[in-house]
C-alpha cells in the first residue's frame, strides 16, 4: 500500500464497503459525541467522513487532534445507516472506521482564520495567510475553475487552427496606456528593461516573421492602482494575433472560442448569441459607458430639442452654452415620487445636485405627468419626450444635463442603478456586445494629443485620414463587452511604416523616438509586413465573471492587495547594499 493514501478523500463508496483503506488529508471538522468521535477529513478531491470509539487502537491520539491539522488513517470502510446518509457528499454513503493514525503535519497554536465554515475575514488576514484562505471551498472551486478555463481555452484554440508560441518577459519598454515595472541591469549600468505590458511588439513581430493564428497564455505587467476588477501589478491574458485579416475575421474567430467558454462553464446561465456591434460614441450616448451591460434594456436618449427654449430655466438656459445637451435616462416602472426620491438622492451621493424627473400617474381625465420639470415644460412638450421614449401610466425618465464628458460616467450609474432597483436587468445571463469605431486620439489634461487606446492600430482611413482633425480619426479598434465588464480588446494593426510614423508624430513622437522606442518593429515592417490584427482577453476577469464573483482577487490564486503589497511574502521588500551596488543604483530618500 503506498505510504500516504490508497484512494483519495473522494474516492470511496458503497462499493468499497468492506475493504481496509488508507486516507491522507486535513482534518476539516472534529465532532466528539461522548466517546465517539466523528471527523470529516478533506483533501484536494473531497471529504470522507472518519470515526473512532475507545475500542479502536487510535483513539488516544485521534482525540489530540485538531482543526487542519494533517493526518494519515488506516481504517475499514461501512456503510452508514439508511437515515444518516449525506448525499451532499460524494462519499456519504460510507464512514472509516479508523484503526490506525499517524500525525503528519500539526498546527502550532490557534488559527488565525478557521477553513470550515467559511465566514468572513478581513482580507489583510486572508491574504497574509493566503495558504489557509486557499483551503477554504469557495476559493478552492474558484481555482479549480480558473484552472479548468485555462485549459478549455487552450483546447479550443488549438481546435480552431492556432498555434501557442512564447515570447519574452524581458524586453523594452512600450506605452501600452500604463506604467511600466522596470528592471535594472547590472551588465549594462544606467540601463532597464521592463516587464511586458503585453506581448504586442512581438505577437505581430510573429506575423512578420511569417507564422499566422498565434495564441499564448501570456503573463503581464502593469503599475497600475487597483481596482475590484483589476490587478495592480500582473494579470494574464489570452493573447490572439492573427494575419490577412480584417476587423470582421478576428470577431469571427473569436466568438466561438468565448461562446463556448461561458456555455462550457456558465453553470446553465444563459449565453446570448447575438453579440451587437456598437459605435463607442453610441454606447456612451446610449448606455453612458464603453463597456455597457445589455442585460439592463435601458437606453439613454438625446431629448435637448424638447428643452430648449422651454419653460424649465435651468437646462434652457444651459443649452445655449456650445456642446451641452439633456439626456433622458427612461426608468419605466418607476413612475412613483418615493423612487424618483430616493434617484435623485443618488444622483447627489455621486456629486451632482441631482437628477431632474417626470412621471405619469393615472389623473381625474386620464394620464398625466407628475413633477416639477412636467409642469415647467407644459403639457406639449412633456408629451414629446413621452412619445419619443415610449413611456407609459406608471413609468419615468430622469435628466441630466451639461455637457457629456463631465455627466456620462454618473448617467450610466444611475442607468445600472434603476435597472436594479427596478428589477429590469435580466439574472442569470451573459450579454455580450462588440464596442467599435473607436477615436484613435484624445485629449490629455495638459491640452496634448495622445492616443487614446492602442498605439499601434491602423486609422480608419489610413494615410489621408491622418492629415484630418485628430480627436475626430477613428481607428480600427475594438472591445468585447460583457455584463458591464470589458473582457477583449483588440485591433487592425497599423503595418504600414509611413502610416506609423505619421500616427505616433500626432501624439508627439518625432521619428528618431519611434525608432528608438520601437525600432524592430519599425524595421521589421520595412521587409514586407502582412496586415495583420488580434485582440488579448483578459482571463482573470473571465473567470470571475464565471465565478459570479464582485472581487477579481477571489479568482487569484496569490493577489496583492489594494496598495500593491505582497503580505503574505512582504513584497515589495528593500534590497541589500550588495544588491544596490551590483545595480549601480542609489535609493533616494521620499522627502529627496
Amino acid at each position: 500500500m503506498n505510504a500516504y493514501r490508497s484512494h483519495t478523500c473522494a474516492a470511496l463508496s458503497a462499493r468499497n464497503a468492506g475493504e481496509t483503506v488508507r486516507l491522507s488529508g486535513w482534518v476539516h471538522r472534529v465532532r466528539d459525541h461522548g466517546g465517539v468521535l466523528f471527523i470529516d477529513l478533506r483533501d484536494h478531491y473531497g471529504i470522507t467522513q472518519i470515526i473512532c470509539d475507545a475500542d479502536s487502537p487510535a483513539f488516544a491520539a485521534l482525540e489530540k487532534v485538531r482543526a487542519e491539522w494533517v493526518i494519515r488513517i488506516d481504517g475499514t470502510v461501512k456503510l452508514r445507516d439508511e437515515s444518516l446518509i449525506n448525499p451532499k457528499l460524494s462519499t456519504g454513503e460510507i464512514e472509516v472506521y479508523v484503526r490506525d493514525v499517524e500525525v503528519l503535519g500539526a498546527v502550532e497554536g490557534e488559527l488565525p482564520l478557521p477553513v470550515f465554515g467559511e465566514q468572513d475575514y478581513p482580507e489583510e488576514t486572508r491574504l497574509t495567510y493566503r495558504f489557509l484562505d486557499l483551503r477554504r471551498e469557495g476559493l478552492h472551486n474558484n481555482m479549480m475553475l480558473r484552472s479548468n478555463v485555462v485549459r478549455s481555452l487552450r483546447n479550443r484554440m488549438w481546435d480552431a487552427g492556432f498555434n501557442e508560441y512564447q515570447t519574452p518577459i524581458i524586453t523594452a519598454s512600450s506605452p501600452e496606456g500604463a506604467r511600466d515595472f522596470l528592471v535594472p541591469s547590472r551588465l549594462h549600468p544606467g540601463k532597464f528593461y521592463a516587464l511586458p505590458q503585453a506581448p504586442q511588439q512581438f505577437k505581430q513581430l510573429i506575423m512578420v516573421a511569417g507564422f499566422d493564428r498565434y495564441f499564448q497564455i501570456a503573463p503581464c505587467f502593469r503599475d497600475e492602482d487597483p481596482r475590484a476588477d483589476r490587478s495592480p501589478t500582473d494579470f494574464y491574458q489570452l493573447d490572439v494575433e492573427m494575419s490577412f485579416v480584417e476587423q470582421e475575421d478576428v470577431f469571427a474567430a473569436v466568438q466561438p472560442v468565448i461562446q463556448g467558454l461561458f456555455e462550457e462553464f456558465g453553470k446553465g446561465r444563459k449565453v446570448d448569441h447575438d453579440w451587437p456591434k456598437i459605435a463607442y460614441r453610441d454606447a456612451l450616448k446610449w448606455y453612458g459607458s464603453d463597456k455597457p451591460d445589455l442585460r439592463n434594456p435601458i437606453r439613454m436618449a438625446d431629448v435637448s430639442e424638447h428643452f430648449r427654449g422651454s419653460g424649465f430655466g435651468i437646462f434652457a438656459k444651459l443649452l445655449e452654452n456650445e456642446g451641452t445637451e439633456v439626456r433622458a435616462i427612461p426608468a419605466p416602472t418607476g413612475g412613483s415620487r418615493k423612487f424618483c426620491d430616493r434617484m435623485n438622492a443618488f444622483a447627489q451621493a455621486q456629486g451632482l445636485p441631482g437628477m431632474g424627473y417626470i412621471f405619469w400617474r393615472a389623473g381625474e381625465a386620464g394620464m398625466e405627468a407628475a413633477g416639477p420639470i412636467a409642469k415647467a415644460l407644459g403639457p406639449e412638450r412633456t408629451e414629446a419626450i413621452r412619445a419619443q421614449l415610449d413611456l407609459n401610466e406608471g413609468d419615468a425618465v430622469f435628466f441630466l444635463g451639461g455637457k457629456p464628458e463631465q455627466f456620462e460616467a454618473v448617467a450610466g450609474k444611475a442607468r445600472n442603478e434603476i435597472g436594479r432597483e427596478l428589477k429590469l436587468t435580466e439574472e442569470d445571463s451573459f450579454r455580450f456586445c462588440w464596442i467599435v469605431d473607436f477615436p484613435m486620439y484624445e485629449k490629455t489634461d495638459e491640452g496634448k494629443i495622445d492616443f487614446s487606446h492602442n498605439p499601434f492600430s491602423m486609422p480608419q482611413g489610413g494615410l489621408a485620414a491622418l492629415d484630418g482633425d485628430p480627436l475626430h480619426i477613428l481607428g480600427y479598434q475594438y472591445d468585447l463587452a460583457c455584463n458591464g465588464y470589458e473582457l477583449i480588446s483588440g485591433a487592425i494593426r497599423n503595418h504600414e511604416p509611413a502610416i506609423m510614423y505619421r500616427a505616433f508624430e500626432i501624439a508627439g513622437y518625432p521619428h528618431s523616438e519611434v525608432d528608438k522606442r520601437f525600432g524592430g518593429m519599425v524595421k521589421a515592417f520595412k521587409y514586407g509586413a502582412p496586415p495583420h490584427g488580434g485582440c488579448a482577453m483578459g482571463i482573470d476577469r473571465a473567470v470571475m465573471l464565471l465565478a459570479d464573483e464582485m472581487n477579481i482577487r477571489e479568482v487569484i490564486m496569490f493577489p496583492m492587495n489594494q496598495r500593491a503589497e505582497d503580505l503574505m511574502m512582504n513584497a515589495p521588500s528593500e534590497p541589500t547594499n550588495e544588491q544596490l551596488r551590483e545595480l549601480h543604483l542609489r535609493v533616494l530618500p521620499k522627502d529627496a
